[in-house]
């Protein structure tokens, strides 16, 4: 796959933080310089259509059963330390062989940091795991697959087993070619796509969403929906991407709120898995879009949890690319597959049906509707809007959003949620 170098500065605050130099060869630390500041990566645009599905995917109550298989190989967890603190990691630790060696990495945190990732690379070449497990939420899953990116740049590291086992329903990184990074000084988040970060294998067990708290199951829920709208309507998609959009789609419908009001709804958490997962591919194939380029913003900026971001602005998102009558089409074609609206009743009354239900679930899971609802100061907001929109512009989700969008465009859509 080819690759588009994005100058990405991301060894500078590393270097300024002494986190490499302790732990890597004068010569290693030099080289991951160079790496790090121009490395990247971003799909191709191509006018063929691409389906890559790399990715194994066991699912079911007893798909960690799948461990059990390993034997005498080096293991290396990557988690956060909540997960180690509770104990909840021994439920894959029961499933592991005592005939490997096995080693955990628990310094996940939300948003992964540049000086998580630049931590995580020192210790992958000391350890040389053959097996890499991400368990987690998303920002396990990315975070290993940014230590693992930068590992083989550097060749420290030769063919890795990378599984990842999500412990909720909404990021999809299980089954994607994308990680998104934090770069603390700066507030931004930087996307790297390349195939190499997609996982060998996938392992969805529902039983490990059971506990996720309600208001989590919401954002994670709304991310799902939003992959799926912006894979859908991306003007990369293809039949391929929109039959697996329609689907998360519908299970999303069946299942969230569900979830929400009753977290220990087994065959509800079981759906949204499926749909997290679905939708995952669905965009990995097609793309997302400007949704998820100025939820990036937000994110990195104000530490605005990445599904609630994608919430916020999601009807206006869908406004704005409305007024391109395709796309008013596609996503009103998404409401007649999935039994939302009857046909007869036209494109635009479906359009607005879809904002409707979209308004309604967050009102009933309690989410917040403003910026300003989050405490966000409006002088504070207003200072680095500009600055947002021209770093959502150059994010590696606008190239596929349906409509062409410029920074000021960006700037209102961004504006608009405030209050």
């Amino acid at each position: 796959m080819g690759k588009e170098i994005l100058a990405l500065p991301l060894l500078l605050q590393l270097e300024k933080e002494q986190l490499l130099q302790d732990t890597l060869l004068e010569e290693d630390v030099v080289h991951l310089q160079v790496v790090f500041q121009f490395a990247s990566a971003t799909r191709r645009l191509k006018l063929l259509h691409e389906v890559y599905i790399k990715t194994k995917i066991y699912s079911g109550e007893n798909s960690l059963s799948r461990l059990e298989k390993f034997k005498n190989e080096n293991i290396w967890i990557i988690c956060d330390g909540f997960l180690v603190r509770s104990g909840i990691v021994k439920g894959i630790l029961k499933f592991i062989d005592s005939s490997n060696n096995v080693s955990i990495f628990d310094k996940v945190i939300p948003d992964p940091p540049l000086t998580v990732i630049g931590s995580g690379v020192a210790i992958i070449k000391k350890i040389n795991p053959s097996v890499v497990i991400a368990y987690g939420g998303g920002s396990a899953i990315d975070t290993a697959k940014g230590i693992l990116y930068f590992a083989r740049e550097q060749n420290m590291i030769d063919k890795v087993n990378f599984i990842a086992i999500p412990t909720t329903s909404g990021t999809g990184s299980e089954v994607t070619n994308a990680t998104i990074i934090t770069d603390t000084e700066t507030k931004i988040k930087h996307a790297i796509f390349d195939d190499s970060l997609l996982p060998d294998e996938a392992i969805l067990d529902s039983n490990l969403t059971l506990s996720v708290p309600a208001d989590i199951t919401a954002n994670t829920g709304i991310d799902v929906l939003t992959h799926a709208l912006e894979a859908y309507v991306s003007n990369k998609a293809n039949s391929y991407s929109d039959a697996l959009a329609e689907k998360a789609v519908e299970l999303v419908i069946e299942s969230l709120v569900k979830c929400y009001n009753n977290g220990k709804d087994i065959e509800a958490r079981s759906k949204m898995h499926e749909a997290s997962n679905l939708a995952g591919i669905a965009f990995n194939i097609s793309g997302l879009g400007i949704n998820h380029s100025l939820a990036h913003q937000l994110g990195g900026r104000f530490k605005i949890p990445h599904g609630l971001a994608n919430g916020l602005l999601l009807t206006n998102v869908i406004d704005y690319n409305s007024q391109d009558v395709s796309t008013l089409k596609k996503y009103a074609k998404l409401l007649y597959k999935t039994g939302m609206v009857d046909k007869i009743k036209g494109d635009e009354f479906a359009v607005k049906v879809l904002k409707e239900y979209i308004n309604s679930i967050m009102k009933i899971m309690k989410m917040p509707m403003s910026l300003k609802e989050l405490n966000i100061g409006k002088d504070e907001f207003h200072k680095v809007k500009s600055l947002m929109a021209q770093n959502a512009l150059k994010d590696g989700c606008t190239k596929s959003n349906p409509r062409k969008v410029n920074t000021l465009e960006l700037e209102d859509l961004i504006g608009k949620i405030y209050q």
